[in-house]
């Protein structure tokens, strides 16, 4: 792995607050994810499955954590199956974890291998009432293909037809809300490599260079940072391109008094950065971009005084929509027409602001947490409000990743140049 490893400590917290939330006499069980094929004999990279890493640091395929905090024998309360590692795979794959290795990064002292899986789970399973097996619930997944988790839940099920099954999912979306000082300083690293890519990038954009030419900037200055790349397909959009919410096609040419709209972010240790910047391709904003530009980052300066304990996002989404209303009225961009034919499903902003102002952000990019419950501090999240003209070919939105305290916010990414006249200093420096 390229990253510092994170404190083990980070890992047997999180599986004692984990182990609280059980139900007497019960289990749980977390699989690692596939490697997923391409074609022939090639494969993705491998991306481990969050609660698995949240639960133990483990970073690696083919991995098994078994939790029952009741049971017996003290031995068997937290156990760690992996892979066995042999020459050949070292020779073909490189190193895998040994045992005390494995032991060193989760603190878990019971670590065995995969060969030894079912006897030992047969054990427990004859002594556990309640069994608890992990699922994909994040509300906007749209996976069509069956993980390990799904296999392991069918063939858990027809082997064992009697047990008590629970779900594993609220319980992790409740932990991984919010977020501990190891975690947060993960968020850090990844903005701070983001930021690193980000003033690359400034002293790099001019007029002809390629879309795919900036997002290689950022790759390069991520990677060599000691990030695995980008947290998400980038975005990489200049004029109107901008305006396609999810452009991730990266192949045009940034043109002279174009304006280019960059979501990018850096990945460290499974944590994930969520930046968007917009900076003039010519290096100079127009009159009119901005004038965009300041409203948008108005927006943005006002939704982090929203972000407080005790706000909920639909509430929170809906506020932040009247404001930038009264912003896309001082435009120009409504009139009172506009809001007289508002309705609440589809209010007069949602022409120029289609998008929500802010998601939980952790090891996942949009990251998992009960979007009804009420904000609470250690909660991390993204503000990005934007505004975009289709008819003028002009889409600009700004977003900072900060956490949620007691005491107003952490900005995460104040480091990162936001101000129009900053950015313009140093693509002119």
């Amino acid at each position: 792995m390229r990253y510092q490893p994170i404190n083990k400590e980070l890992f047997v917290r999180n599986r004692a607050r984990f182990a609280d939330l059980l139900k007497p006499n019960s289990l749980a069980v977390f699989n690692s994810n596939d490697i997923m094929p391409t074609n022939a004999d090639g494969t993705m990279a491998f991306r481990q499955n969050n609660d698995i890493y949240y639960l133990s640091g483990i970073d690696q395929e083919e991995s098994i954590l078994v939790l029952y905090p009741d049971f017996h024998s003290d031995r068997l309360r937290e156990i760690l199956f992996l892979r066995e590692t042999n020459e050949n795979i070292a020779i073909w794959e490189g190193h895998k974890y040994t045992k005390q290795e494995a032991e060193e990064a989760s603190g878990i002292p019971s670590v065995y291998w995969l060969t030894d899986f079912e006897g030992i789970f047969q054990t427990l399973m004859g002594e556990v009432e309640h069994v608890y097996l992990n699922t994909n619930e994040h509300i906007r997944s749209a996976a069509d293909v069956e993980t390990r988790d799904a296999r392991f839940i069918k063939s858990c099920k027809e082997k064992y037809p009697l047990h008590k099954y629970e779900r594993a999912a609220p319980l992790m979306h409740h932990l991984r809300a919010i977020k501990s000082e190891w975690e947060i300083d993960a968020l850090q690293k990844a903005c701070n490599i983001t930021e690193q890519g980000f003033r690359r990038v400034l002293n790099f954009v001019k007029p002809g260079v390629m879309e795919y030419e900036v997002e290689a900037e950022y790759i390069h200055e991520f990677v060599r940072s000691g990030s695995r790349g980008f947290a998400y397909s980038p975005i990489v959009a200049s004029g109107a391109n901008a305006c396609v919410l999810h452009y991730i096609e990266n192949s045009m040419e940034c043109k002279e008094g174009d304006l280019l709209l960059m979501d990018v972010g850096a990945e460290y240790a499974n944590y994930n950065a969520d930046m968007t910047r917009t900076i003039p391709v010519s290096g100079r904003f127009t009159k009119r971009q901005r004038e965009i530009y300041e409203a948008v980052h108005r927006v943005m300066k006002e939704a982090m005084q929203m972000l407080v304990p005790g706000n909920v996002i639909a509430q929170y989404h809906k506020e932040v929509g009247l404001y930038m209303q009264s912003e896309l009225l001082e435009l120009g961009l409504l009139d009172k027409t506009d809001l007289k034919n508002s309705t609440e499903l589809q209010p007069a902003y949602k022409k120029y602001f289609m998008h929500g102002t802010s998601h939980h952000l952790g090891l996942d990019v949009h990251d998992v947490g009960n979007i009804y419950q009420e904000m609470k501090p250690g909660m991390v999240f993204t503000v990005e409000p934007g505004i975009y003209i289709r008819e003028e070919n002009l889409g600009i939105r700004l977003e900072n990743n900060v956490v949620i305290t007691d005491d107003g916010l952490i900005d995460l990414m104040e480091n990162i140049p936001l101000e129009a006249d900053e950015i313009e200093e140093i693509m002119n420096s």
